[in-house]
């Protein structure tokens, strides 16, 4: 009787912590939401979302030139970071040697943890001068902190999360699929193009969408060289201002402006949606991948 007691209650108190992460989410939720109740009687969701005129001291909370700068160095980011990624993991599960594996790993590892501030000021002392030496040679003029500078950034940073998550898919491909490809006589890479990529898409598609989670709400080393203009970019060369970056520069400060705290936690409760809904999202590819190559 002892026994099924303490086995009861073992297992009521380890769903208990288990719940723990999904209720601190939920309350993430509704104290943003709860905090952001006061702008929103005010104006609406949506003028709040699309308005393109950020004056906090005239009660102006347009939010959009900030989502504006988020999209496009996110995008911009994927675009360069996808490639990359991906053809790395494809060289280091169906190509490299063991010893070169062994090697790329803790490296990549490393990528991982390099803190973001250090990729704020290794993008402020190379990429900036990079990019404005870009902007001239193609005979526009900017002063390198702009979309672009932040895109190469973030793009190196979200490298270590595409390339773990899809060497876990290639590694779950069964290893029979492939022998029988390079049996009838394809070659190594219409082994790798027709069958392990083909058969690991939905995984890939689930670390591009991680990837891109990982990206939209990165803060600081954004923050040092994309520019921090509220306006909406017109190319690559322009400067911008995600929302991390608004919500990092301007919380605590100026917080006696009415509405200022509450615009800010709105802004902060669709970063935290879009990154929420990004996730489920490739969790769910993930786990439909993985029972497909059971």
């Amino acid at each position: 009787m002892k026994r099924r007691l303490r086995d009861a209650l073992a297992r009521r108190t380890m769903f208990l912590l288990s719940a723990v992460p999904g209720a601190l989410v939920a309350l993430i939720f509704l104290g943003l939401a709860g905090k952001s109740r006061a702008v929103l009687a005010l104006n609406s969701f949506a003028g709040v979302l699309f308005g393109t005129t950020w004056q906090p001291l005239r009660g102006s909370f347009g939010l959009f030139p900030f989502l504006a700068g988020t999209l496009w160095v996110t995008l911009a980011a994927m675009v360069l970071a996808v490639p990359v990624s991906l053809l790395t993991a494809v060289y280091l599960s169906e190509y490299a040697s063991p010893k070169v594996r062994g090697v790329a790993r803790p490296v990549i590892d490393l990528l991982a943890g390099i803190p973001s501030v250090v990729f704020g000021v290794w993008g402020t002392l190379m990429i900036v001068p990079f990019v404005r030496a870009v902007a001239s040679f193609f005979g526009a003029t900017s002063s390198g902190y702009s979309v672009l500078a932040g895109a190469i950034v973030l793009a190196i940073m979200v490298f270590p999360t595409i390339i773990h998550v899809a060497l876990e898919v290639f590694a779950s491909v069964p290893q029979s699929l492939r022998d029988a490809s390079l049996a009838l006589g394809a070659t190594k890479w219409e082994t790798t193009r027709h069958v392990v990529l083909r058969k690991g898409l939905g995984g890939i598609n689930a670390a591009v969408v991680l990837g891109l989670s990982r990206a939209f709400g990165e803060t600081m080393a954004v923050l040092m060289v994309v520019g921090n203009v509220a306006r909406i970019p017109r190319s690559l060369f322009d400067s911008a201002y995600p929302l991390p970056a608004l919500i990092a520069n301007n919380y605590g400060e100026m917080m006696s402006i009415p509405l200022y705290d509450s615009a800010l936690m709105l802004a902060a409760l669709v970063l935290l949606a879009v990154v929420f809904v990004f996730n489920i999202g490739a969790r769910l590819v993930l786990v439909r991948a993985e029972r497909k190559a059971e």
